[in-house]
């Protein structure tokens, strides 16, 4: 599993699929559960996972739309047992121009 460098993430966190970059952002309120999401999008390739660890009802709700709403494909979304949910999305191909 890759991490960014910045984004501690706990040992029992475990994104959906074993080749995802994983996220957590469960210590963010919005609008920053989102910004943190978009700026690892931005980053990462198109087809690459990004395992997104979030709490709460709002931001669950706030980062599926948002990141639904920019065309990526939300593959899967795991409840955890302490409460917080995990959502693996699939970044978008980019659309070719013309």
């Amino acid at each position: 599993m890759k991490t960014p460098t910045d984004l501690p993430v706990p040992p029992s966190a475990e994104p959906s699929h074993p080749e995802a970059v994983m996220l957590d952002i469960t210590h963010e309120k919005c609008p920053m559960t989102f910004v943190r999401t978009r700026l690892a999008l931005d980053g990462m390739a198109a087809g690459s996972l990004l395992a997104v660890r979030l709490m709460g009802e709002e931001p669950h709700r706030n980062v599926r739309r948002s990141v639904l709403a920019l065309g990526h494909i939300v593959l899967a979304e795991q409840a955890e047992a302490d409460g917080s949910v995990v959502l693996t999305i699939l970044k978008k191909d980019p659309t070719p121009a013309g």
